[in-house]
């Protein structure tokens, strides 16, 4: 199971065309002793205009992307904090991460294309993915959504852009590349983040900073393949060059859901069923997660655990904090099977737990 490098902190693709290898050509190349490229001082002008009509077929590319998707990324405004969002629909829907909309009802949006700011109201928050779904009042001219990809089928070392308001910044791009698929992390807790453990992440080489929180991760077929939400941080300084973005197929479903019942209905997010606290063992050290209480006829209760019981493993996997019981759980789905060690008094025990739901 991967974990984040260090404790990230909250910032408040198209499918690559393939030319296919002239494998043939070139082994009769070798066979028949033809000439290869020619690597004289005569070719450097031929290979440097062929690199420079490269550089500009993907600058153009960038162009592109930048022209089609940035009108759809916009400025929340939640008090005094400032985040990103992404236009998801024509009725005014608006997805950004809850931690952007913080306990907010009513927000102020502004896009990169015009001066006037928007009102918009909190449709519902779902603070235990970090999405959330606000609404436009009123919907401005050209509203424009962004057209979400319909896959996670993302490639490490894509390229990608990541679009939204960094630092205030409102309209700003960055690029990189996907540096790595399903990633699970951690936030931080109240007043950065949810605190929320999160599953599936796609890391990448984009440059996400405070304020990039909630805007679009897109890659060069103009889609949105994610929502940045995450900076890597080591020690009180951010970590250059990790990012992490909630991947898009999450965010289609926890949007879909609350634009249709207001809420999530269907988390698909495993739980045990409890209530639990970190205890530390004789030198201060995390050791586990004493269960306070658990849910009447919940997955705990079920399976013979009890409040007082420390759970130290999930299917061999340590558990010494609450942080490291969800990341534990995080690839699980409600209805899994799982061993679960625990102590009770004294004695080591285990249980196979079913899985219930967040």
């Amino acid at each position: 199971m991967d974990a984040s490098p260090a404790p990230p902190s909250p910032c408040r693709s198209g499918r690559r065309r393939r030319l296919p290898l002239a494998a043939g050509v070139g082994v009769l190349a070798l066979v028949c002793g033809c000439a290869g490229p020619d690597t004289s001082p005569s070719g450097a002008p031929a290979r440097q205009a062929v690199a420079a009509r490269a550089a500009d077929g993907l600058e153009e590319r960038y162009q592109d992307v930048i022209t089609d998707v940035l009108p759809s990324v916009v400025q929340i405004a939640a008090g005094d904090g400032l985040g990103s969002g992404v236009v998801y629909d024509d009725k005014g829907h608006i997805v950004t991460n809850a931690h952007v909309v913080a306990g907010g009802k009513t927000f102020d949006v502004s896009v990169p294309t015009g001066e006037k700011v928007f009102k918009a109201s909190l449709v519902s928050s779902y603070p235990e993915q970090d999405l959330a779904v606000v609404k436009l009042n009123d919907l401005p001219a050209g509203l424009k959504a962004a057209r979400f990809d319909d896959t996670d089928e993302v490639e490490v070392g894509q390229i990608v852009l990541a679009m939204g308001s960094p630092l205030g910044l409102s309209g700003s791009v960055t690029q990189g590349i996907v540096s790595a698929v399903g990633r699970t992390v951690s936030e931080s807790g109240p007043g950065d983040g949810t605190g929320a453990t999160l599953a599936g992440m796609v890391q990448t080489s984009a440059a996400i900073n405070p304020g990039n929180s909630g805007g679009a991760l897109v890659n060069l077929d103009s889609e949105v393949i994610g929502i940045p939400t995450l900076a890597a941080a080591e020690g009180d300084s951010a970590a250059p060059g990790i990012g992490f973005a909630i991947p898009v197929s999450t965010v289609r479903t926890v949007a879909e859901q609350i634009i249709k019942s207001g809420k999530v209905t269907d988390s698909g997010r495993a739980a045990l069923d409890i209530t639990g606290r970190t205890v530390l063992d004789a030198g201060y050290r995390p050791a586990g997660v004493a269960i306070v209480s658990v849910e009447k006829g919940g997955a705990a209760q079920d399976a013979g655990l009890r409040a007082g019981d420390v759970i130290t493993r999930i299917d061999g996997t340590p558990v010494t904090t609450i942080t490291s019981l969800s990341e534990a759980l995080a690839d699980h789905r409600p209805g899994d099977e799982v061993e679960v060690t625990y102590v009770r008094g004294d004695a080591e025990k285990s249980a196979e737990v079913t899985l219930g739901e967040m």
